[in-house]
């Protein structure tokens, strides 16, 4: 009992605890609110054109000189224009009189290199650029004690824009610190995969050959130069690594150089591999151009930016304007290709179109807006067109490789047929060599066993039998040497398929029926082949005796045949054991069967025979599920499907 009313009271506070808890966190929103509520957001701000000479104390007095030029701006609204012999603009903010606890102040854009903070006459934040850089941003706490206070900000430069060009947002400070991280993050992470990506290319450039390295370190630089535009254009960097910032601008100055000629390289090796002459020179005063740049700023670096006037104009107006017509000449050739049907034009002008438009259209806000549009659109891009780069290089490695595996094929196949080449080569010749000689002996022989058989007693006269079949044996062979030697094709004449089918069928269907089998024939009469008749049925007893060898229970032929895209098509089935797949590729060699007795003599006769009428012949077989053999030969049968005269 103890034990259960210690644990009915640890229930009871439990309950009671998170009672407590729900109720507490239903007022914070609710005192949160009421606090949001009493916040007054700021709805204007205010500017007045200085001088370098300025102090905070002459803007609190009213010591400025035309003091009544300030001028009141909607917030959200952007800065005007500044004017042509200006460098210093002040900016004034009036903070609402009730501010809650732990909230802050954020400017998300401020065109300035020095940046100075101030609450009142007290400085609290102050950022110097001293290099060509004036895109800023500015996040700092106030507390509700800064409540109807003013903010000051003192903004100078050197450059052609000044001001605030962004709304001034005050929230809590959390959320704004939030916005002041994030804002660019993205493109730090898209530009670190990018150079992750680029390097990881680089190294396994170094295995491939020498066609395929040139069009991967193409890519691979591209996708390099871009991983460090995406990091060096973020103003992120400039905000938390100041000391730095000279250093991102160069980067971002040499990448943009080098990846455009890149481009236009890459282009050349996919697509035009150095066939268009005026490409290429295109590419060459890129190339120039771009190294003049490098040299430009390296100039205009050690001078401590005195040039940065003309260097903007070459670096920036004028290469925006090489760019686009770079942009242009790559949208026109890949849809020239696309026209002409390659595959990889048009994943290409797929990427490069989504990547030109967003340029394009990036350059010219930035032209229509004086310069002082912050380009966004490229980036989504640039992310679309890699993905395509990357496609095709992938379609073009896949390529390569099925070229190369057909090519081994091919080597393969044309290395067997050497062999096969070299080894009929070696037939023939000892074929016409030897087997004249060999065959008269063979008949003396034969005479003699004949003669000497016929006084003989019966007991004899059966090894004698013996004996002279196995000379007959032996003299088809010779024969069979002696036809795949020199077969005689004397004269090639018209032949009826169905005319030269029906004159062996006297001799084939017997045999089929002795073996337990029948054959069905199907063969048109208006089928006309230019062959010997002789070596034709030759052929044809040849393969149906091998059909025939080969019956199993039940066995059956199946002829037929018909005339396709020009030529013949002789069929010839059957259902007996079948034929093994690493056997098919080994009929018609020399002295291989699958018979227990057979020298493999037979296919290959049958095999020249076919190749001296201009035909071809197919193997289809499997294992206990019988073997067709597929003939072809050209046609000499007139459209109207008879025979010409």
């Amino acid at each position: 009992m103890g034990r259960t009313r210690k644990r009915r009271i640890g229930l009871y506070v439990l309950v009671v605890w998170m009672v407590f808890l729900v109720s507490q966190i239903s007022l914070i929103p609710q005192t949160k609110a009421a606090e949001v509520n009493d916040l007054k957001p700021i709805s204007f701000w205010q500017l007045h054109w200085g001088s370098s000479t300025d102090t905070i104390e002459d803007v609190i007095t009213g010591g400025l000189s035309g003091e009544d030029d300030w001028k009141s701006i909607k917030n959200g609204e952007a800065a005007p224009t500044k004017p042509k012999d200006i460098a210093v603009a002040w900016i004034r903010i009036q903070l609402p009189p009730s501010i809650p606890k732990d909230y802050g102040l954020y400017i998300k854009k401020i065109y300035a290199q020095n940046l100075s903070v101030y609450l009142d006459n007290r400085l609290i934040r102050e950022v110097t650029f001293d290099y060509p850089y004036d895109v800023q941003r500015s996040l700092f706490p106030v507390s509700s004690e800064d409540g109807g206070h003013v903010v000051y900000i003192k903004l100078e430069t050197s450059l052609d824009r000044l001001g605030i060009d962004s709304e001034i947002r005050i929230d809590h400070f959390y959320q704004l610190t939030r916005s002041f991280i994030f804002q660019d993050l993205q493109n730090i992470i898209i530009g670190c995969a990018f150079l992750f990506i680029s390097v990881i290319m680089l190294i396994c450039s170094l295995f491939l050959n020498r066609i395929q390295k040139e069009t991967w370190i193409s890519l691979s630089i591209l996708i390099l130069t871009l991983g460090a535009i995406f990091i060096t254009y973020s103003p992120f960097m400039y905000a938390n690594f100041n000391n730095y910032g000279s250093l991102f601008v160069d980067t971002f100055d040499i990448s943009l150089a080098i990846f455009l000629p890149s481009l236009t390289y890459f282009f050349e090796k996919v697509f035009d591999n150095g066939k268009i002459n005026w490409l290429r020179k295109v590419r060459i005063f890129q190339s120039v151009y771009s190294g003049f740049i490098i040299c430009f700023m390296l100039i205009n670096h050690l001078s401590h930016y005195k040039l940065n006037q003309y260097y903007f104009l070459f670096s920036v107006t004028i290469l925006g304007f090489i760019m686009i017509v770079q942009f242009s000449i790559i949208i026109g050739l890949s849809l020239f290709f696309v026209i002409r049907g390659n595959k990889e034009a048009v994943i290409f002008s797929e990427g490069f179109a989504t990547l030109a438009a967003t340029g394009i259209l990036d350059l010219l806000l930035y032209y229509i807006k004086d310069q002082k549009y912050q380009f966004v659109l490229w980036k989504f891009g640039i992310i679309g067109f890699i993905l395509s780069l990357i496609v095709i290089l992938g379609r073009r490695f896949a390529i390569n490789q099925e070229h190369m595996i057909n090519y081994s094929k091919e080597l393969e196949f044309y290395n067997n047929q050497l062999q096969l080449s070299e080894k009929m080569e070696m037939i023939s010749s000892l074929a016409a060599s030897v087997a004249h000689e060999v065959r008269n002996p063979l008949q003396v022989t034969r005479g003699f066993l004949q003669l000497v058989s016929a006084s003989t007693d019966s007991k004899n006269k059966e090894y004698m039998g013996i004996a002279i079949e196995e000379l007959d044996r032996a003299a088809v062979i010779i024969t069979d040497f002696l036809t795949f030697a020199k077969p005689q094709m004397d004269e090639l004449t018209e032949l009826n398929v169905s005319k030269e089918v029906s004159q062996i069928e006297g001799i084939i269907v017997p045999l089929a029926t002795l073996h337990g089998g029948k054959i069905s024939v199907s063969v048109p009469n208006d089928l006309f082949i230019l062959g010997n008749s002789s070596k034709f049925k030759q052929v044809l007893i040849n393969i149906i005796k091998n059909s025939i060898e080969a019956f199993q229970e039940d066995g059956q032929i199946h002829i037929w045949s018909y005339e396709k895209r020009g030529e013949i098509f002789i069929h010839i089935k059957d259902n007996g054991e079948g034929i093994e797949p690493n056997q098919l590729a080994k009929l018609g060699e020399p002295y291989y069967s699958t018979k227990t007795k057979g020298t493999g003599l037979g296919l290959m006769v049958t095999f020249r025979l076919i190749d001296m009428m201009k035909g071809q012949v197919e193997f289809k077989s499997q294992r206990l599920q019988g073997t067709e053999v597929i003939l072809r030969f050209p046609s000499i049968t007139d459209k109207k499907g008879a025979a010409p005269n």
